[in-house]
């Protein structure tokens, strides 16, 4: 929702994917994240509205790229019908296409205690069954409130959101205007489609105010990163137009079944019309979740460990493996997940749930699973069966193991990060003493203090713990002191920034909100903070909590810590 890109690790600079984000009133707003194994920058486009109203396009040469490709905006005297008439076959599938308006209120991660002045956007939805209307995750993220337009009409509905999953990059909503509902019926979804199958994304993407239409193939699918959510998951790559606003527009097959969901792009100057959908065995997934527990539960497990291909002979040789035995070498394994009970590191994974894995870590003869259909011949990431899986789900895992093959029963639970990807819309956690400002790092932290270049500016220590630590406890986190309130008693601590805190009082410092703890129980007569890079921080317990308040007070700051530190 911004023009920020983001990158994990050394990435090219040259070429950028986009979510296919809402137009914005807020140019420096943004959710974006990067695509692991690929030379991609990831970045969201949008087009700002100035205080006046007059929009402008923060991404126009993206957007003349186009060269006024397939897209057309349909009135309501169009009938419906994209260019040759053939894709969508009448007016019901485009009334149920709908316009969301957002108001979103983000935090400032760099003074945790204030939030950024408001924006609007705006993108687009669909109505399907039980009365409710699908869009992206980032379309409504940290949302004030939001509403709803139908095709034709004059008047914006109230919505209410039910469900955020910020890993599928899809929300739900849902209107108690009765009124809303009438005449329109839901779009019903279709099977996983195949290349070359035709696609049509309908939505309010920039260049006006009506609806607009724009015709493709899938071109490719694959496991690929979504960019608001940091997760891999399946993708459709399809050639069809993709622009600001679109996201949450679903894309319909020939049939008149919608089949995905736009919400990203690849802008280049070497490529042209490359969007991306979010295809149906996601959005089923997302659906059935709730569906279930009324609410979304961040419902895609990971297997928990990170593994290496095994294409080297001579490698798979040392590691006992016979000629016609095929599988990925276990790197390490996370030790919050279930698997670090019972698998090794050096295991080599052959199979997950009977299905057999290839050296290069595809899954061999997948078969893709929706409605009960299936189709032979595509290779893929085994990563794409443990996404299947709901949280919580067992899978059965064979590992050769010292030659021997091994089969064992796992529950598959989400992945704790060190360094979380995002706050969930959560206002982010802080905690003050003596001027000193403690926070947890997270990945929108490290772009609100180091810009959307945050990969190639934050402090190599940092760095690497963003790109390869692993959490030790599911309520481990890092942290730091972002930055030093000066005051004469922190006289002399005033250039710490962003630097870890190691332990308080010789006791090691596992979490935020168990510092705050300690300080605030700490009946010594000293404060000893032990930070990276062997610096210590020392002050006197009594001055420096009657000092704090003094802080507060001239920085106009309501609380010495968050909300959530309090419970």
């Amino acid at each position: 929702m911004g023009d920020s890109k983001r990158k994990r690790g050394q990435k090219g600079k040259n070429q950028v994917e986009e979510t296919s984000d809402s137009q914005t009133s807020n140019p420096g707003a943004t959710t974006s994240a990067a695509m692991d194994d690929s030379d991609v920058e990831i970045s969201d486009s949008d087009t700002s509205v100035d205080p006046k109203g007059q929009g402008t396009s923060r991404k126009s040469e993206d957007h003349n790229e186009n060269n006024g490709d397939c897209a057309l905006d349909v009135s309501v005297a169009a009938g419906g019908y994209p260019a040759g008439g053939n894709v969508i076959k009448g007016v019901p599938l485009m009334d149920a296409v709908v316009k969301v308006f957002c108001v979103h209120s983000e935090p400032n991660f760099s003074l945790p205690w204030q939030r950024k002045r408001q924006y609007s956007s705006s993108s687009s939805g669909f109505i399907i069954s039980g009365r409710r209307v699908l869009t992206n995750a980032h379309s409504v993220e940290h949302y004030t409130q939001v509403k709803l337009k139908k095709r034709g009409s004059d008047v914006k509905y109230l919505a209410t959101v039910l469900a955020v999953g910020t890993e599928c990059d899809i929300a739900m909503l849902t209107v108690k205007d009765v009124e809303f509902w009438e005449g329109v019926s839901p779009v019903e979804f279709g099977s996983l489609p195949a290349l070359q199958d035709a696609v049509t994304v309908v939505g309010y993407p920039i260049g006006g105010d009506t609806i607009s239409v724009t015709s493709g193939v899938v071109s490719r699918m694959e496991i690929l990163s979504y960019a608001h959510g940091s997760t891999e998951l399946l993708g459709l790559q399809i050639d069809a137009a993709i622009n600001s606003g679109n996201s949450g527009g679903p894309a319909f097959n020939n049939k008149g079944n919608c089949v995905g969901i736009a919400f990203q792009s690849l802008k280049h100057e070497d490529v042209e019309n490359i969007g991306y959908v979010i295809p149906t065995t996601v959005i089923m997934h997302f659906i059935q979740d709730y569906d279930k527990k009324e609410q979304y539960t961040g419902s895609f497990p990971t297997l928990g460990v990170e593994w290496q291909k095994m294409e080297n002979p001579d490698l798979r040789m040392a590691m006992g493996m016979s000629p016609d035995q095929k599988g990925v070498r276990i790197k390490r394994i996370e030790p919050t997940a279930p698997e670090f009970q019972v698998l090794k590191p050096s295991d080599i994974i052959i199979s997950f749930d009977g299905i057999d894995i290839a050296n290069d870590g595809t899954g061999m003869q997948i078969f893709i699973f929706f409605f009960i259909f299936m189709r032979h011949g595509e290779r893929i990431g085994f990563s794409y069966l443990v996404s299947q899986k709901y949280t919580g789900e067992n899978a059965i895992v064979k590992v050769l193991r010292d030659s021997k093959i091994l089969e064992f029963n796992i529950k598959l639970a989400t992945r704790k990060r060190l360094i979380s990807a995002n706050i969930k819309g959560r206002p982010p956690s802080y905690y003050i003493v003596a001027g000193f400002v403690f926070t947890a790092v997270s990945v929108p932290y490290l772009r609100s203090e180091y810009g959307k270049d945050y990969e190639y500016n934050t402090p190599v220590k940092l760095l690497d713990k963003h790109l390869y630590a692993m959490a030790q406890t599911e309520d481990e986190q890092l942290v730091v002191i972002s930055q030093v309130l000066v005051a004469d008693i922190n006289i002399g601590y005033e250039d710490i920034v962003n630097t870890q805190v190691l332990a308080f009082n010789g006791k090691p410092i596992k979490n935020l909100k168990g510092l705050a703890s300690l300080v605030e129980n700490c009946g010594d007569e000293f404060l000893k903070f032990e930070l990276e890079y062997q610096q210590l921080v020392v002050l006197q317990t009594k001055t420096a909590k009657a000092a704090t308040l003094d802080i507060l007070s001239t920085h106009c700051i309501p609380s010495a810590m968050s909300d959530d530190l309090k419970t």
